[in-house]
């Protein structure tokens, strides 16, 4: 299972909200791409961006500095937030990220997110972030009526490769990630699932892993000190492990 340590970028800064809320917000930082760097130093092979004024705006505010860390930490990385034209995946892909991720359009302009998931193929997943079970957008800050279950299957079933399912209530809470939710998305088959919001402890991170979860993404645990980034990665090695045995 891979391991995506977070940066989200609010005013150029590294900061994460709790349960996704804009006025819940703490500052970890004033180098983004400092941090990307260290989180490289320390093992980490991948990464996970988000452009949290982007996804407000619905345009990538933060784009400059993304490019940077994409450029000077040589990581594989994903990045998510504001990201509604085509032109903007096809310049972040062409900058060098690995991984494009669509969220709110792919709720309100279907037909559009699945042009680009034939096109893209696995340089495009899409961010299914739920609430109570549904479908949020634009930031966090909107619920919809779809069933965040249902549209993973919906967007398996139309070719996508992989969705970034986040449980917002359990995001930068340190009370550990929604596991009955992702053994049911695990479910899904042909659909690689990163695991995002809560993830705060090894045991929790290998069960992922044991239940055949793509990647895990983990934010305020490390940012807190509650787990080192090495200690995941020696988790997720640890329940591939188990699983295969």
């Amino acid at each position: 299972m891979k391991i995506f340590p977070a940066i989200d970028l609010r005013g150029g800064r590294v900061v994460r909200l709790t349960e996704g809320d804009y006025e819940r917000m703490t500052v970890y930082g004033d180098d983004p791409v400092g941090t990307a760097c260290g989180f490289a130093e320390k093992g980490a092979e991948c990464l996970h961006v988000v452009d949290l004024d982007g996804a407000l705006a619905g345009d990538a505010v933060n784009a400059d500095v993304i490019e940077r860390i994409v450029r000077e930490s040589g990581l594989f990385v994903e990045v998510g937030g504001g990201i509604r034209t085509e032109e903007r995946i096809a310049r972040y892909l062409d900058k060098g990220a690995k991984r494009v991720i669509i969220g709110t359009i792919a709720v309100e302009k279907p037909d559009f997110a699945l042009q680009m998931i034939k096109k893209y193929g696995a340089s495009v997943a899409v961010g299914v972030d739920a609430r109570d079970g549904r479908v949020a957008v634009r930031g966090w800050t909107e619920v919809t009526d779809l069933d965040a279950f249902e549209f993973c299957e919906y967007l398996r079933d139309a070719g996508a490769d992989c969705v970034v399912f986040t449980d917002i209530s359990r995001d930068g809470t340190l009370q550990g990630s929604n596991l009955s939710a992702y053994r049911r998305l695990s479910e899904i088959a042909g659909l690689n699932v990163v695991a995002s919001g809560g993830v705060t402890r090894a045991e929790e991170i290998a069960k992922l892993a044991s239940l055949g979860v793509y990647g895990a993404i983990v934010g305020k645990a490390i940012y807190t000190g509650a787990l080192s980034l090495e200690a995941a990665l020696a988790a997720a090695k640890e329940g591939i492990c188990s699983q295969n045995a």
